[in-house]
Order: structure tokens, then sequence, then C-alpha cells
């Protein structure tokens, strides 16, 4: 996924009210930009980071930059992280097309936003001939505590347990059930943060128990763009 337009480089400033970030611009200014994203965003949000953001060529909108990079001082060294919790649907929508996930190998169709379970809605139903269909969740990962460790959640995350919780019941009904979690930075492996939030942690097992598969890809960042670039191996034990 390249970005349509050269992002604007800046200093944040400081991260409040969990969507709001002031950013100091080259030329002295302080913008205003969206941050999409919900959580802690732990070792990301110091002041005086290094950020990229993109505009918006809408004229009605009420913030016209949002947050897309942040150079983050990580355990391993400096590196671009995606904050931009909108970016990995599309990433993984972009990838299936390109034929660079294996595990949806042989389906031909991914829809998004497809209602199931109690209320819920998956992220994409992918259907094939003479394949059952897959629901698949995705999941947005830059928490990194360890070098090359990437883990999941930042914060509480009870919308995602219950995410959890309607794809084991998916599986456990004979279906095929997915979790795909796309790291936005660079990471050897996955695993979930159960210190921070053990309630997800629980569901992430009993999930895996009923028949969830679960992927986890990390993404080559650049200022340019953000493509998903391999797997790597989930560590949760069983």
């Amino acid at each position: 996924m390249r970005f349509p337009h050269l992002l604007i480089e800046g200093r944040l400033v400081r991260r409040y009210k969990r969507f709001l970030a002031d950013v100091a611009l080259p030329d002295g200014s302080v913008v205003t930009a969206h941050c999409a994203n919900p959580g802690a965003m732990l070792g990301l949000d110091a002041p005086g980071n290094r950020v990229l953001l993109s505009r918006s060529k809408n004229p009605a909108r009420k913030l016209g930059y949002s947050w897309e990079l942040v150079e983050a001082d990580l355990p391993g060294g400096p590196q671009w992280v995606g904050i931009n919790t909108m970016r990995p649907n599309a990433l993984v929508a972009e990838a299936f097309a390109a034929g660079g996930l294996a595990p949806l190998a042989g389906y031909s169709a991914l829809r998004p936003e497809v209602a199931y379970g109690t209320g819920s809605r998956v992220d994409f139903l992918a259907s094939g001939d003479g394949l059952a269909p897959c629901h698949v969740e995705v999941k947005n990962c830059h928490l990194m505590r360890q070098p090359g460790l990437a883990e999941f959640p930042d914060c509480t995350a009870a919308r995602s347990a219950r995410h959890m919780a309607e794809l084991a019941r998916v599986a456990a009904g004979g279906g095929r059930a997915m979790l795909i979690v796309i790291v936005q930075m660079r990471a050897d492996a996955f695993d979930v943060a159960r210190d921070i939030d053990p309630a997800f942690d629980r569901a992430f097992r009993a999930a895996r128990a009923a028949g969830m598969e679960a992927h986890a890809y990390r993404c080559a960042i650049t200022p340019e763009g953000i493509t998903v670039a391999q797997s790597i191996p989930i560590t949760t034990p069983d």
C-alpha cells in the first residue's frame, strides 16, 4: 500500500484524548492530527518523536491531518512503526489480492464487514469454489517491549476478546475461523501480552483450542508505503 501523497514530517508535541495529536511542523506551526488508534501506544507517543502525517484532500473534514507513522526508539533500535489502525484491513485485502496470504490460498473473494454471531461483524468473510467460508478477524499490532517480539494488546481489549469468543463459536460449530495479526513494525515473532490483558489471553487460547487458526505477519514500512512482508511465528503456548 503506497501512500497516495507524500507524507508530511513533524515532531510530536503531545497525544491526548486518545484520538488527537499535536504535531510541530518544520515551519514552526503546530497542527492537530487525527490519531486513529484507541490503544495505549506504549513506547510510541513520546514528545519529540519524529512522525509522518497524511493530509486529507477533503475540505469538509474537521481534522485535515492523520498520524500514520512514528519513528520510535524500540528495543533493538529505532524503527518506523505504523500506528493507524485503519490500515491493517486494507493491507490484508491488498496482500490477499496479490496472493500473499498462504492460509487463504484457493479463496477467490474477501467480503468485508459481514454480520455474524451475536451482533458482531467479522472483518472479512473469505469464499471460494468448493471451500468452506472462512471468518477472518484482523488485529493491528505495534507493541514491542523485547527486541524482535511483537505483542498484542497494548491495553485492555475487551472488544477483541469478544471477537475471539465469536471466532471460537464458529470453529467449534465446524466452520473455519482465522485471526490475522498485522504487525506494523519490524519483528521476528508474535506473542500475546498476557500481563496487560489476561482476559484477552484466555479468550485467544480458548479460541485456538476450539479450532481458530492464528497467523501473524510483519510489515515492511517506509515513508512511501506499507506492505505485508512475511509470516512470523506465534510463540503463545497452547
